[in-house]
């Protein structure tokens, strides 16, 4: 009786620290993943906020007014820091709602104004 209590000890421990290793990488590979998200949509807001000619151009190209450039890249700005921030899940939930929304409208107004091109120049 002792030893299958210890074996089921032993069992336990294993399957803990089996647990345990696999959250840790989980975790891990969600850092990685949200680092490289919030470095991609932070490097899309500077040039907006900054009101770059690149960017004003690409945004005054598909019929966007000049204000709109610095309030999105204030939004996407404001969402990465959401992102970062490890408490607050709601806030970081309606972080990602935000930025799925301005790269699902970006991919559509794009589609809307020059039709689907793969080859397109912005693609390149």
């Amino acid at each position: 009786m002792r030893a299958s209590l210890k074996n089921c000890f032993y069992l336990r421990l294993i399957i803990e620290l089996l647990t345990k290793i696999k959250m840790k990488k989980y975790k891990i590979n969600f850092w990685i993943v949200t680092g490289l998200f919030s470095a991609f949509m932070l490097f899309s807001a500077i040039p907006n906020i900054l009101k770059t000619p690149e960017s004003m151009y690409f945004m005054n190209d598909l019929g966007c007014p000049d204000y709109f450039v610095v309030f999105i890249g204030v939004a996407k700005l404001l969402g990465v820091i959401a992102i970062l921030i490890p408490e607050y899940s709601q806030i970081k939930e309606w972080a990602y709602a935000g930025l799925f929304f301005d790269l699902s409208g970006a991919v559509f107004s794009l589609i809307a104004k020059d039709g689907l091109q793969p080859h397109q120049k912005y693609l390149q």
